[in-house]
């Protein structure tokens, strides 16, 4: 006689069924409030809340002495910015430098990066050695410079002094301010841009560029069919970011020429610190710092208005 016994599994009551499933589905929905809520934190203690108390600031006249014992003005100090010629000027140099700095950055950048991209032997030590100046701290960057561009005995007098050019105020002579501190804008940040189209260039896959040598497609159709369609949304961004950057750049422009001379590279963001720090008027510094703010916001719109317009065209 065989013995045959059956074991039933324990019974499971249905609340711990469905228990797992719920509190699964519960963390999926949480879980991406957790995951950028660090950020989300950051953003609003520092930015949002800096950016909202400086507008605030802009309607007060406000001493340096005494931060929070401002008076409200309303929209007095951005009447006397607006008719002032010193902001026109300072807004004039702060297009004219960021425009410069970001044409000769981009471009030299995303030259570097398709000479760059192609294999020769010691490819590595070039790549490493021009990426070292976006290494360097933007102060010693400035020293360096002002050691090159110095009159009595700069490195840069010495070069031109070769071809017969006398000694040259790069940093004390308005003709010559600007581009100083627009050539070592592009010397710090130009690697930036050659890593990054870089990288893009080596997402392209290579049998795009084994297809279009099989056509019989030379260098620049090649490069009009296949490289530029991939890298240019990486240059479009990367222009963004370049342009953003140069409206507020200080520390290279402070420590070059500290705005002058004559004003020729006085910024909006030099402006506003001249404005807080030397005559000592933190709302009309803030007024400067808003009215900024809407130049970086008005490069951003248009933008993205360029990127829906190519997104539309490629649909």
């Amino acid at each position: 006689m065989t013995l045959r016994t059956s074991i039933s599994p324990p019974a499971v009551a249905p609340t711990q069924i469905q228990d797992a499933p719920s509190k699964h589905h519960m963390w999926q929905r949480i879980s991406p409030y957790i995951y950028i809520g660090p950020a989300v934190i950051y953003l609003i203690i520092f930015m949002i809340i800096p950016v909202v108390q400086g507008i605030q600031l802009s309607f007060t006249k406000t001493p340096l002495v005494r931060p929070d014992g401002g008076t409200g003005v309303g929209f007095d100090n951005y009447s006397r910015l607006l008719s002032s010629p010193q902001f026109y000027n300072s807004l004039g140099a702060t297009i004219l430098y960021t425009a410069a700095t970001v044409i000769f950055a981009v471009a030299i950048g995303a030259g570097a990066a398709l000479l760059l991209n192609q294999a020769f032997k010691g490819r590595t030590l070039v790549r490493a050695i021009i990426t070292l100046p976006w290494a360097v701290p933007t102060v010693a960057t400035a020293l360096i410079f002002s050691w090159i561009f110095n009159r009595s005995d700069g490195v840069l007098n010495e070069v031109v002094g070769v071809f017969g050019v006398g000694q040259q105020g790069w940093l004390v002579d308005p003709k010559y301010g600007m581009a100083a501190v627009v050539l070592t804008s592009v010397w710090k940040v130009m690697p930036l841009v050659m890593l990054v189209v870089l990288a893009s260039l080596q997402s392209i896959p290579s049998e795009l560029y084994e297809a279009t040598r099989m056509d019989g497609a030379g260098a620049l159709e090649t490069f009009k069919a296949v490289t530029w369609p991939h890298i240019a949304p990486t240059v479009r961004v990367v222009t963004l970011l370049m342009t953003i950057w140069s409206i507020r750049r200080f520390e290279i422009i402070y420590l070059l020429t500290g705005g002058g001379p004559v004003d020729s590279t006085n910024t909006l963001v030099v402006n506003v610190y001249r404005q807080a720090f030397s005559n000592q008027e933190l709302g009309r510094a803030a007024a400067i710092g808003a009215l900024g703010l809407v130049l970086s916001l008005m490069v951003t719109v248009v933008y993205f208005m360029m990127e829906r317009r190519n997104a539309a065209k490629e649909a």
